[in-house]
């Protein structure tokens, strides 16, 4: 897609990036300049979990499981704030 269109959708193309892995490169003047798609080895969020569970075969989940996951996810999700070189 040529970056004016992307531009104009960004909105647009995040969101389908976000729920649907989708992959968009970028032109300027019919070369490619750029990609925009999901970033790997990032976070799983509750709704891909989800997902992930609905496709297996086995026992189902119940609420306190699922919320038990959901505090693990967010846990694991949480940005580290980097130590500052000025602490002892």
């Amino acid at each position: 897609m040529s970056a004016t269109e992307a531009a104009k959708n960004f909105g647009s193309i995040l969101a389908e990036v976000r729920e649907r892995d989708a992959v968009y490169v970028v032109e300027r003047r019919g070369r490619a300049v750029a990609q925009v798609g999901p970033v790997r080895g990032r976070g799983l969020t509750l709704r891909e979990f989800a997902r992930l569970v609905a496709k297996r075969s086995g026992p189902s989940v119940d609420e306190e499981c699922l919320r038990a996951i959901e505090e693990g996810i967010a846990i694991w999700n949480r940005e580290e704030v980097p130590r500052s070189p000025w602490e002892r």
